[in-house]
């Protein structure tokens, strides 16, 4: 009896706040959901290591908590369409990331680009003069031998180019073993292959500080295969332009020049990615305020 007298009351006081709260003109809600928390999912590349942290820096800033999640591309894409992620800065189009947005483009939404004017293939050294094309490989093969295998180095499994990079040695009937590493294995075979002046071939892209740190070429991509240089886009959870509009607003108003991209990348690469993009940020005052306008 007791017990139920207890409901009771605490039923009768809970009332009384929705009331009081309608009367207030304050609003009410039941499981209310804190916005300010944003989980933003992103590659583990060099450009988009150096975006994630300068935004986590300036949402924090504006008294959001951030929260970074790195992983593959399918994983995000997935993420985002259920909703774990929230925001995601790189989505390449119209060729690098177009498996994926078909796959995922009615769950999530994308919004508008922040740089243009990419470019992604494979690169060798310029010292290496005697292979422009991604036609020239057979003919010089001996020369990428790795493992005991004319090979070319790449990144993670999963990444967008490597998926493209496998359609490349196919329809170019190329005699090469595609190696999978990381973005930090790939850079380190390179560097160490530079410094000798020895051949290599690597999957790589632009936005990248090794086109500012070594002299480097793409391979001419006759097929096309890679794509016309294309835009990034930032993409986010359906439902979160709703519940955090000014984040929404902020992202939109972001765009970065080459020169500004490659600085800010210039300075993580230096220091750390926290670091670096404080000093940028710092170094960018006008473009900032430009971006975080209410």
């Amino acid at each position: 009896m007791k017990r139920r007298t207890e409901y009771i009351i605490f039923a009768i006081a809970a009332i009384i706040v929705i009331v009081g709260s309608l009367f207030s003109g304050e609003k009410f809600t039941f499981n209310h959901k804190q916005n300010d928390t944003i989980n933003i999912g992103y590659n583990n590349y060099v450009e988009s290591v150096a975006v994630v942290h300068l935004w986590k820096q300036l949402l924090e800033k504006k008294g959001y908590h951030v929260q970074l999640t790195q992983s593959e591309k399918a994983p995000l894409y997935a993420g985002l369409a259920n909703g774990s992620v929230d925001v995601s800065p790189e989505v390449w189009l119209p060729t690098t990331d177009k498996p994926y947005y078909d796959k995922y483009k009615n769950q999530i939404e994308l919004h508008d680009a922040w740089y243009k004017g990419t470019n992604l293939g494979l690169v060798v050294p310029k010292y290496m003069k005697d292979i422009n094309s991604i036609e020239d490989l057979n003919k010089h093969k001996k020369e990428f031998m790795r493992n005991g295998k004319p090979s070319i180095v790449g990144i993670d499994a999963g990444a967008s180019e490597m998926k493209l990079t496998q359609k490349v040695i196919k329809d170019y009937g190329l005699d090469f073993n595609l190696i999978q590493s990381s973005e930090s294995g790939m850079m380190s075979e390179l560097a160490k292959a530079y410094k000798d002046k020895k051949p290599v071939v690597v999957t790589l892209w632009n936005p990248h500080w090794a086109f500012n740190a070594y002299k480097l070429k793409y391979l001419k991509d006759p097929k096309n295969i890679y794509g016309k240089p294309e835009t990034i886009y930032y993409a986010s959870r359906k439902g979160f332009k709703k519940d955090n509009p000014k984040v929404t607003k902020y992202l939109d108003q972001w765009y970065m020049t080459h020169k500004q991209l490659g600085d800010l990348i210039l300075k993580i690469e230096k220091s750390s990615p926290e670091k670096g993009a404080k000093q940028w940020i710092r170094e960018n005052p006008d473009l900032v305020k430009k971006w975080l306008k209410d």
